[in-house]
């Protein structure tokens, strides 16, 4: 059974503090500094500021122009007062897992009252109501809890058949990739036009949301959300290959592992020939020019601009150092999957232990 409760009956209600980017040094301390963005669990950096600008954390974080719902486990600072910090009023069940459900009932909640042009406010949500599970006339807070407890453990399993079944739970370095990142910054660069890499960027076709047709392909379009992919379609259209990168309007290079669709605003790398390793790395030096901010809604990145990029890129003996970008890409996964690897497993059987407790 589902009721409906006044949300500032059982939240207590604030706007977050307000500190601009433009006053914050990016990566000057351990304090997540939130954003009203979808990525990263809507933290744009870490930063050290006036502890007295400080939102207390183990609250619901709610985007107050995007909408954007996330639960933030520590204290945080916040970009912008239109944010709204929702503190549970019953201190008892302020636990993570039932605040992530509460995550989803607000936005299922809100969602549909609220937009760009009609953002939330403190004031306007005195009168917005939320649905949760009822037992007895009351939360069912216990069913909540188990919900999103069982959730996370299917979900780690899941990660763990991803990463026995491509062998990336073998995070130890070979002698070539220790050796690779021993020499990065002793290493020569040189600039390199991408045209002259890799052949002329070829850019997709509009397919407007109404002429989509439901299907297999991710079909790629401009934005961060989803790493781009706005709809899986089954148009006839061109089709990309995979290992291949993107780079959309503003200028955001992504790596391709899948076969997919682009509209026009997305320019395509035709980087096959290159192994999966060298094309992340290759990704990341294609970003750093695209995305220094030149491009922007006024100012569209298009194909033609992909051909005219020079970028740097390792060289030993005067040529390309493929093989270095190849090691370097490896052992970066690696490092990056190694506490993933870890993570899973101490989850995996803390999950078994808090079953076994039950």
């Amino acid at each position: 059974m589902w009721k409906e409760y006044r949300i500032v009956d059982i939240f207590e209600v604030k706007n977050t503090h307000n500190i601009l980017s433009s006053w914050i040094t990016e990566n000057s301390g351990s304090v997540p500094y939130v954003t009203a963005t979808q990525n990263n669990n809507s933290v744009s950096t870490f930063i050290s500021y006036d502890k007295e600008m400080i939102d207390e954390g183990n609250s619901i974080f709610i985007g107050g122009k995007t909408l954007v719902i996330s639960y933030q486990e520590k204290d945080y600072f916040s970009n912008d007062s239109h944010n709204l910090a929702l503190y549970f009023k019953d201190e008892i069940h302020r636990t993570k897992p039932i605040q992530l459900y509460m995550i989803s009932a607000l936005y299922k909640s809100l969602k549909p009252l609220y937009s760009w042009g009609n953002s939330i406010s403190k004031q306007k949500i005195q009168n917005d109501f939320v649905s949760f599970p009822t037992l007895n006339n009351k939360i069912a807070f216990s069913y909540m809890e188990n919900f999103i407890k069982a959730l996370e453990v299917e979900r780690i399993k899941m990660l763990e058949a991803y990463l026995s079944a491509t062998n990336l739970k073998d995070y130890k370095l070979t002698e070539e990739e220790e050796n690779a990142l021993s020499k990065y910054d002793s290493y020569k660069w040189e600039f390199f036009n991408l045209e002259r890499l890799f052949g002329k960027a070829t850019r997709g076709r509009r397919l407007k949301s109404a002429d989509r047709i439901r299907g297999m392909l991710p079909f790629i379009t401009a934005g961060e959300a989803d790493t781009g992919i706005s709809a899986f379609v089954g148009n006839d259209i061109t089709i990309f290959s995979e290992n291949t990168i993107t780079i959309d309007m503003f200028g955001s290079a992504k790596y391709r592992n899948y076969k997919y669709g682009a509209d026009d605003h997305v320019a395509v790398v035709h980087t096959e020939k290159l192994s999966k390793w060298t094309n992340l790395f290759l990704t990341t030096c294609i970003h750093n020019v695209a995305n220094s901010g030149k491009f922007s809604y006024s100012r569209n990145f298009y194909a033609k601009d992909a051909d005219e990029l020079n970028i740097q890129l390792p060289v030993k003996n005067g040529k390309i150092d493929y093989n270095f970008m190849n090691h370097i890409g490896r052992a970066i996964e690696k490092m990056v999957i190694k506490d993933v690897v870890k993570w899973s497993a101490k989850r995996l059987e803390e999950s078994k232990k808090e079953k076994n407790n039950v």
